[in-house]
């Protein structure tokens, strides 16, 4: 409002300066002409009032579309913190996930671990616990890298450990073979024997009997080793172990 009475009282000063030299030189002004002169002032006035009105409206509009281009400016830059924010809790999350899936393979492998397994032994089904098969591993091993000596007590230890496993026949056959390959035939041959009292239908029972034999023809004892194999050739016939037994029988006649 300030600004319009000020740009209107020096509009008005410079007209009243232009219509100075034309009153001086009419000398008298008629009131007809009077009110025109007014009338005129008015309406031009009046057109500078709308033009004053149109330069302010159009200013504030410019400031309207500032102010609104700073708020733009502000919230494309708070949606740019919060993307950035988003964009840190997605990959957390996924982090997150991430391990715990880990976890849970981990828990899952921990536990695969130590709970009993259920597998094919000798061609029957058992449930194997985790320390029984670490235990007959371990004595296998013992074995296969030629530990005769401390084979046999670990295949010993494990009979009497677990005396229900599904591993104890083939426990009894490689503790006699380990007592065999230390040549002490007469251990050999008491752990062949239980084998094939207690197991007779262990899949190694024929070749425990031939083995057994075996150790009698090293101790001497030629009749024992004939009876032996006489036997297996009955209650196996038709392995390869009892078409063994008919060679060594024909060898001992």
């Amino acid at each position: 409002m300030k600004l319009i009475s000020f740009r209107t009282t020096i509009l008005v000063a410079a007209m009243m300066a232009a219509l100075a030299p034309g009153l001086a030189s009419a000398g008298i002004f008629d009131d007809d002409e009077a009110r025109k002169a007014i009338l005129d002032l008015r309406a031009k006035l009046d057109a500078v009032n709308v033009r004053v009105d149109k330069t302010n409206d159009a200013k504030a509009d410019k400031s309207t579309a500032l102010d609104l281009a700073n708020e733009n400016e502000q919230l494309r830059g708070e949606i740019a913190k919060l993307r950035g924010q988003i964009e840190v809790l997605a990959n957390d999350i996924a982090n997150t996930q991430r391990r715990q899936q880990d976890f849970y393979v981990d828990l899952d492998s921990r536990i695969r671990k130590i709970e009993p397994k259920r597998m094919t032994i000798d061609g029957k089904e058992a449930v194997v616990e985790v320390s029984e098969q670490r235990a007959f591993d371990n004595a296998m091993a013992l074995f296969k890298d030629g530990d005769y000596k401390n084979a046999a007590p670990a295949f010993s230890s494990f009979i009497a450990a677990y005396p229900q496993s599904a591993y104890q026949g083939s426990a009894q056959y490689w503790l006699g073979n380990s007592f065999y390959a230390q040549r002490d035939c007469k251990s050999s041959i008491a752990a062949m024997q239980q084998l094939v009292k207690t197991y007779p239908d262990h899949p190694k029972a024929p070749d425990a009997m031939l083995n057994i034999a075996g150790c009698y023809t090293e101790l001497k004892d030629k009749s024992a080793s004939k009876k032996t194999l006489e036997a297996l050739v009955n209650q196996y016939p038709g392995t390869e172990a009892a078409q063994a037994a008919k060679s060594r029988l024909s060898s001992l006649k």
